[in-house]
């Protein structure tokens, strides 16, 4: 079964940065598209940052020139680089991926249990 362990959340002053980052284990052929989104308290969840197999990267406008992500095929993982954090970048972040289980099924979303990212201003 396919998971998605996130590490790197916590507690930064505005200004500051902040690591994410996103293993996947499990049993699959490839994995194609990988992305972040987050969800702020009463908000819908958004995505801020995705990357797909080629290395080609799309942000959310808000973040953009801020955030980085990237990702690591050999160890199935990936990143996202936060600077100059906001109070409004609050949020629980959760990390996305689409892997290729079967070589005959589409591949298959899956999520990340989330990582609480704080910004104090």
């Amino acid at each position: 079964q396919v998971q998605l362990v996130e590490l790197g959340g916590g507690l930064v002053q505005a200004g500051g940065s902040l690591r994410l980052s996103c293993a996947a284990t499990g049993s699959f052929l490839s994995i194609t598209a990988m992305a972040w989104y987050r969800q702020a308290p009463g908000k819908q969840r958004e995505l801020v940052a995705d990357i797909d197999s080629g290395g080609s990267t799309n942000y959310a406008d808000s973040v953009k020139g801020r955030f980085i992500i990237s990702r690591d095929n050999a160890k199935n993982a990936v990143y996202l680089q936060m600077n100059s954090l906001k109070p409004e970048d609050t949020a629980v972040y959760y990390c996305n991926a689409a892997f290729r289980e079967k070589f005959y099924l589409a591949p298959r979303r899956y999520w990340g249990q989330g990582t609480q990212v704080s910004v104090s201003s």
